[in-house]
C-alpha cells in the first residue's frame, strides 16, 4: 500500500530564456554572474544555471515563471542602454511582487538627458508622481529624503522649459533657518540666501548646462529664491517648485498657493517627518492634505521609504525611524490613556468624598 506524501511540494520545472549576444547575457546576469546569486536568494528553491547562449531557470513552477519575466524585463533595460546594477535588479523585483505589468518600461522612460546621464523614475511611486505631474496643475509630492521628489520634479521642470511650455522656472525654498529673518546674518543678501537655496543650484548642474544657467537667471528664465520673495505676485505661464514644504506655516503655504497663474504649473514637496519651525507654529504641508483633499486638478502623490534611491542604507534608515515613530506613539497614546483614567478617578473620589460617600481605597 502506497502513503501519500502529508507534505505538498510544489511542482519543479526547468525553462530555459535566450539572450541574444555574450554582451546582453553579460549585462543582466552581471559580473561573475553577481545577479544570479541576488536572484537565486530571492527566490528559495530556484536555480540559474549558464549554459551558453541561454540560461537555464529551474525551482517551483510560480518560482520559474517570474524569473524568466524578470530576466525578459532586464534585457529591455539593458536594450534601453540601462546598467542592469544589483540596485536595479533588486528594484525590478520589489515592483515585479507589487504586480506592476511591465515594470522595465516603466522606469525606462527618460525625462532628461544632459551630458551622458538619463533621469528617470525608478520605482512604482517615482512612474506615478511623474505622470500625475503631467496630468495636473498642482502636485504634492510627499515622502522621506532620498525619494526624488525634488529631484524629479525640476526634472519635469527644465523639460517644460525646453520644450517652451513655460516661459520661465521658478524654484524656492523656505529659509527657515535664519527664520526668514536674514538681515541678522553676516553678507550681502546673496550671500545671507545662498546656503538655503545651494541644493536647488546643486540640482541644476546635474541637468543643464552649467554655463547657461548664469545667463537664463540673468534674464529671468530661471529663478532660485526664497519663499518670502513670493509674496504679492502672479506667476504666469511658469513651472515652480516649492521644496522644503514641510517647513511653511499655515499662512505661508495660503500664500504661496494663491501666486498661481494662468499657463503655470506648481509641484510642492517635502517631507513631514523633518520640520524644522520655530515656535511651535503648524507645518502648512502637514494639513494642507486634509485642506484640498478631492479638489480637481490638485493630486497628492506619497513616496514611502522603498522609493528611496540613494545609498541602500537611506532605505532602512527611514524604515527604522518609521517603526521608532510608531511604538513611541503606541507608549504615549498608553501614557495619555492611564493618565485620563487616573484623573477619572481622583474626579470621582472627589465627588463621593463631598456627598460623604467613604471610598474604599482597595483598587
Amino acid at each position: 500500500m502506497t502513503t501519500a506524501s502529508a507534505t505538498h511540494r510544489p511542482l519543479t520545472v526547468a525553462r530555459t530564456f535566450s539572450f541574444r549576444s555574450v554582451e546582453e547575457m553579460v549585462a543582466v546576469l552581471g559580473p561573475h554572474d553577481g545577479n544570479i546569486t541576488l536572484i537565486e536568494q530571492a527566490f528559495p528553491g530556484l536555480a540559474i544555471r549558464p549554459k551558453g547562449l541561454d540560461a537555464v531557470v529551474t525551482g517551483p513552477s510560480e518560482t520559474v515563471g517570474t524569473t524568466v519575466r524578470l530576466l525578459g524585463e532586464l534585457v529591455q533595460l539593458v536594450q534601453n542602454d540601462t546598467q542592469v546594477t544589483t540596485e536595479v535588479v533588486t528594484r525590478i523585483m520589489g515592483m515585479m511582487t507589487a504586480t506592476l505589468a511591465h515594470p522595465a518600461a516603466a522606469i525606462s522612460h527618460n525625462i532628461l538627458s544632459s551630458r551622458g546621464k538619463n533621469i528617470r523614475p525608478k520605482t512604482i511611486n517615482q512612474k506615478s508622481y511623474v505622470d500625475a505631474i503631467d496630468a495636473n496643475t498642482v502636485i504634492f509630492g510627499i515622502g522621506p529624503a532620498g525619494t526624488g521628489k525634488t529631484y524629479l520634479a525640476m526634472a519635469k521642470a527644465v523639460q517644460a522649459l525646453q520644450a517652451k511650455e513655460v516661459n520661465r522656472i521658478i524654484l524656492t525654498r523656505p529659509a527657515v533657518e535664519a527664520g526668514e529673518r536674514l538681515g541678522f546674518l553676516p553678507g550681502s543678501l546673496h550671500e545671507k540666501i545662498d546656503p538655503y537655496l545651494r541644493p536647488l543650484y546643486d540640482a541644476l548642474h546635474d541637468m543643464m548646462d552649467p554655463e547657461s544657467i548664469p545667463r537664463l537667471m540673468e534674464a529671468g528664465t530661471i529663478e532660485v529664491a526664497p519663499l518670502a520673495y513670493m509674496r504679492g505676485r502672479t506667476l504666469n505661464d511658469a513651472f515652480i517648485v516649492l521644496d522644503e514644504a514641510q517647513n511653511t506655516t499655515v499662512e505661508q503655504m495660503k500664500m504661496f498657493l494663491t501666486r498661481l497663474g494662468f499657463g503655470s504649473k506648481m509641484v510642492i514637496t517635502g517631507d513631514v517627518t523633518q520640520i524644522d519651525l520655530p515656535g511651535g507654529h503648524a507645518s502648512g504641508l502637514k494639513q494642507i492634505r486634509q485642506i484640498l483633499e478631492g479638489v480637481e486638478d490638485i493630486h497628492f502623490s506619497l513616496l514611502q521609504a522603498e522609493d528611496v534611491v540613494r545609498h541602500s542604507l537611506v532605505s532602512d534608515i527611514v524604515s527604522a525611524y518609521d517603526r521608532w515613530d510608531e511604538t513611541k506613539s503606541n507608549i504615549d497614546r498608553r501614557k495619555t490613556r492611564k493618565v485620563k483614567r487616573q484623573t477619572i478617578e481622583a474626579a470621582a473620589e472627589k465627588l463621593l468624598e463631598k456627598s460623604g460617600i467613604e471610598v474604599s481605597k482597595d483598587h
